[in-house]
């Protein structure tokens, strides 16, 4: 996934502010597609600059108002073709792993700790991402309890699949969790300096 298609899927969703569209990262899809403040807006330029978004009319002087975006039949068609495209899963790059495996060379002296600290990070996440579930999908028939009454509507396409990308999210949270928990048991029971081997 690219910066630009993470903004025309904003924009798609809402037309929205650079400031508007930095918090909503901050608070959505930065959850799976980090940006900063700085790259939002140099990519809101380029892609206003090749006629895929452009800045909405106000009626306010231009000194001082929120310049607002919506996506332009160009920037709807390269994101359909994005989404119909072929792109291979990425390699998993995470230093955490990297500093395992050099554990395993010179000891784990230290390395709990920073185990320990991930694992409340990725705790924290998950708990997030629950919070997250039940104010948005809560009565939603994946997520409603048996004793739930019937759900007043049913989830749109939409719904659904943004549902889906949060439990995405919750499962690689789960899955880091779980492996965190392993390793400090595994590390617990490793001499701390290296072996020799």
């Amino acid at each position: 996934m690219s910066l630009p298609h993470a903004i025309l899927t904003a924009l798609l969703e809402r037309p929205s502010s650079g400031l508007e569209l930095a918090r909503r990262f901050d608070r959505s899809i930065g959850y799976f597609w980090s940006a900063t403040h700085q790259q939002i807006y140099r990519e809101l330029g380029r892609l206003e600059r090749s006629g895929c978004i452009r800045a909405l009319a106000s009626e306010r002087p231009a000194r001082g108002r929120k310049k607002e975006y919506e996506v332009l039949p160009a920037g709807r068609a390269e994101l359909t073709g994005w989404v119909s495209g072929r792109e291979d899963p990425k390699p998993v790059r995470d230093p955490l792993l990297l500093r395992m495996r050099a554990a395993a060379v010179v000891g784990t002296d230290g390395l709990p700790d920073e185990l320990r600290r991930h694992l409340a990070l990725h705790e924290r996440q998950l708990a997030d991402y629950a919070d997250i579930e039940a104010r948005d999908f809560s009565g939603r028939p994946e997520t409603a309890a048996e004793t739930t009454p019937e759900p007043t509507e049913a989830p749109t396409e939409a719904d659904r699949l943004r549902h889906l990308v949060l439990r995405a999210g919750m499962d690689l949270e789960r899955l880091w969790v779980d492996w965190l928990t392993e390793a400090l048991r595994e590390t617990s029971a490793a001499p701390a300096g290296p072996d020799g081997a």
